[in-house]
């Protein structure tokens, strides 16, 4: 399976509007040319000119209306929007773009402070996080070497409870887009009680928390990485495991972890990371790495249209 042709085919299905706001970043341009021209979304790039002055002073005052209580001044959102990145995260909240991507010239921290003000976070979590589609060449482990690694961009140390919501957020998306039934693993350096410590202790109750959230849910924990990816090492380490050796969703205990996974991942497994994927939000958004490709860009604003249909 490939799944980066299926992931592309399944977003023609159903056309969605994707705003991208870097405009003048070369790599967004040519992925704008190439989603156009092979029909994959209808991409908005935000140039000055797609800009409306009228929409934009809307978009402050409505904004300024939601953030008041924070503190924040009407002269602070204007300074705010004259990035384009509030403009194209407003256009989704208020439906006239089904989605957003943005992160080739921002940081994760800009994008998700848009997204999570503009759009608003999902009432059945209460917890926005971030995860990433990677797709292994050559590999006889998850579904067919396709992953969902969470969270590897916005949580630094979650609680048991942001812990537990992230896997269930991580599971849906993994259905939704990979069509693929998940396979939960919450990891951690101890496979069933091998080990003690805090972080195991956290790992373990959001276990329990899964499971009394999502109960029709595969999910299991605590494993280490091998226990739960390699059928021989799982036999051994935790042979009752509904998920030993068959993980396809991966769930790092702290933002450390999942970051520097995926990295080694991509690179020294010559791995396609699509993401970080915004999870838990009202409408659908995608960061992006700063490093990325017009490929990159691409693949995530299939995604997005997916996420949005």
């Amino acid at each position: 399976m490939d799944l980066i042709k299926e992931i592309r085919k399944k977003a023609k299905l159903k056309l969605r509007t994707i705003v991208l706001p870097e405009c003048n970043d070369a790599r967004v341009k040519e992925a704008s040319q190439i989603l156009e021209q092979e029909g994959i979304v209808k991409p908005l790039l935000l140039t000055r000119d797609k800009i409306d002055p009228k929409e934009k002073e809307r978009y402050i005052y409505e904004f300024f209306q939601m953030r008041k209580e924070k503190g924040i001044s009407l002269d602070a959102v204007a300074k705010l929007f004259e990035d384009p990145l509030y403009y194209a995260a407003m256009m989704t909240r208020e439906g006239k773009a089904d989605g957003f991507v943005a992160g080739a010239d921002h940081t994760t921290s800009d994008v998700a402070r848009a997204a999570i003000h503009c759009l608003g976070v999902d009432e059945r979590f209460s917890v926005a996080c971030s995860c990433f589609i990677m797709v292994v060449p050559d590999c006889a482990y998850g579904a067919e070497g396709a992953f969902i690694y969470a969270d590897c961009g916005l949580i630094p140390d979650p609680n048991p409870r942001q812990l537990a919501c992230v896997s269930i957020e991580s599971a849906e998306l993994a259905s939704k887009l990979l069509d693929i039934s998940p396979k939960v693993a919450l990891l951690s350096y101890s496979t069933k009680g091998s080990a003690r410590g805090k972080s195991i202790d956290k790992v373990t109750e959001a276990l329990a928390l899964v499971r009394e959230m999502a109960p029709d849910l595969i999910v299991d924990g605590e494993l280490q990485s091998d226990s739960a990816i390699v059928p021989e090492v799982a036999e051994i380490k935790c042979p009752a495991s509904p998920v030993g050796g068959k993980a396809n969703v991966l769930i790092f205990p702290n933002l450390d972890a999942g970051n520097i996974t995926y990295k080694i991942t991509q690179r020294l497994a010559n791995a396609r990371a699509i993401g970080p994927l915004i999870l838990g939000l009202k409408k659908p958004c995608s960061d992006l790495s700063r490093g990325c490709s017009a490929e990159d860009v691409v693949d995530c604003a299939a995604v997005t249209a997916i996420r949005a249909q």
